[in-house]
């Protein structure tokens, strides 16, 4: 009875989550369309609560729950909590957005609820299993996001190229983990690591099965050459979904690669680096030469995504705890440039009109400084510009990669930093120097103008004093590991 009680305890956040997320679509059936605020509020108290839980909930050991499926170390919290601030934080951004476009409904925050806890789950699996599971149920939820707008059918064709490339990722991925199964005769991380240990005979089969794998992941995070489905979902779903996808979900596919590769795989560590290397230098190559040439905003920050998937890798590349610990703090620092830079783009949509193109941001200045001043701090730091937080993470990143002996690798990847910075600065130029095309106001909305301004200064402020995101990376990353 006291192993169900703790099991029970232990996923107390992913119990709240899963039955809110339930609430607010039932909750949705009896509401006028009027009183719809109240899915809001709710679904903002569930993520406010499952933050209290996994605070209160969190000791520096590593506990494991339901048979060793599930695990709750510092790496879990940490990342959780991530999760729900930027959650949170997205869900400030949308509200106005979505209520112009009729999707002010329960089934967006129900779908939004069920992807986070997919992610929940992902982020504390210690089973191929449960990983498996927390990767389906988010995939389906952001599916289902993407093709929310029914009438839309640039949303209804991004969703199927997401779907067929989606499943087919998935598939691969499943099939490297049966490979896995059937060499190391277990499914759970740690057994599987214990017997790489203890050395295993069918180095083929594992090899081979770790393409597989690599691939899925590769899949998930959007690097070359695994890449295709980007740009077209980015730029094919509601901005409001866009946003979900390239920024929250991103946390969840650390945490896949964290479980997989250096808990699970670290032993094959010189196979799966080689694969990286390649898979970080065509995504930086990529990501910034094909970004230069696009004229729609959310395809070029899809680029851009590809590209800081490469500099997320250098931290792996390292196999140390320094670049894991790198790698967290430059996918949190990601995380937060996505959101402040997207949520200037929903500000800037209004109903009827979609802010896509970069000509829409021409004379942003003229018609609001401080939105184009938080613009500028966001591009800044997306260019990785001292003394934003993005100069930071690349530096750590790179430092990582410098220490492990990749010296070639962090001159190219400095080297397509500053390629890179050219269609960040360009949208600075359109904003402060060309002529505004469109005079509309922009839509007072006082919450969300609060939020974002504190979300773009952080950028300029954690990157003056980054001292402290660092350690609690850092934290997570060695007490997971212990």
């Amino acid at each position: 009875m006291n192993g169900i009680q703790t099991d029970l305890f232990s996923a107390m956040p992913e119990i709240l989550v899963l039955c809110m997320a339930m609430f607010i679509l039932l909750l949705d059936l009896f509401l006028k369309p009027g009183n719809r605020i109240i899915i809001y509020i709710l679904a903002q108290t569930t993520l406010l609560g499952a933050a209290y839980l996994t605070i209160s909930s969190h000791a520096p050991s590593v506990g494991y729950a339901f048979n060793g499926m599930f695990v709750d170390d510092a790496l879990a919290d940490v990342l959780k909590l991530m999760i729900y601030l930027s959650a949170s934080i997205m869900l400030v951004y949308t509200r106005s957005y979505i209520t112009l476009r009729g999707m002010f409904r329960g089934e967006f925050y129900a779908l939004v609820l069920f992807a986070i806890l997919g992610m929940m789950i992902m982020v504390s699996g210690q089973h191929f299993l449960t990983l498996y599971m927390g990767l389906e149920l988010l995939s389906l939820c952001l599916y289902a996001l993407v093709a929310l707008d029914r009438d839309n059918a640039r949303a209804t064709e991004a969703a199927m190229k997401y779907f067929v490339l989606g499943a087919l990722a998935s598939g691969m991925l499943l099939y490297g983990m049966s490979m896995l199964y059937g060499a190391t005769g277990s499914l759970n991380i740690s057994e599987v690591s214990a017997a790489l240990i203890s050395g295993v005979q069918d180095k083929p089969v594992l090899v081979l099965g770790l393409v597989f794998i690599v691939a899925g992941l590769a899949f998930k995070l959007g690097a070359v050459p695994f890449q295709m489905w980007v740009p077209d979902v980015y730029e094919g779903s509601p901005t409001a979904v866009t946003l979900f996808i390239a920024s929250v979900t991103k946390l969840a596919a650390f945490a896949f690669m964290m479980r997989l590769l250096i808990q699970g795989l670290y032993v094959l560590a010189v196979d799966w680096q080689g694969m990286l290397i390649i898979m970080a230098v065509l995504s930086i190559t990529i990501g910034n030469i094909t970004a230069i040439a696009q004229t729609n905003i959310k395809r070029m920050l899809a680029y851009s995504t590809i590209s800081h998937v490469g500099f997320l890798l250098f931290g792996f590349l390292s196999a140390s705890i320094n670049g894991y610990a790198s790698s967290m703090f430059y996918i949190s620092a990601y995380v937060l440039m996505t959101l402040a830079g997207f949520g200037i783009i929903l500000l800037l949509s209004r109903k009827g009109f979609e802010a896509e193109n970069l000509d829409d941001l021409k004379g942003l200045n003229q018609r609001s400084p401080w939105f184009a001043f938080l613009m500028m701090i966001t591009m800044f730091s997306m260019a990785g510009v001292p003394p934003t937080l993005g100069f930071y993470a690349k530096f750590t990143v790179l430092q990582a990669a410098l220490q492990a002996g990749f010296i070639w690798l962090v001159v190219f990847a400095v080297l397509m930093a500053a390629v890179g910075a050219y269609y960040y600065l360009r949208i600075v130029k359109l904003m402060y120097f060309d002529e505004p095309q469109d005079h509309t106001p922009i839509a007072n909305n006082a919450e969300m103008n609060m939020v974002l301004s504190v979300n773009a200064i952080g950028l300029l402020i954690l990157g003056l004093m980054p001292q402290r995101l660092m350690e609690i990376c850092a934290y997570a990353i060695t007490r997971s590991l212990q």
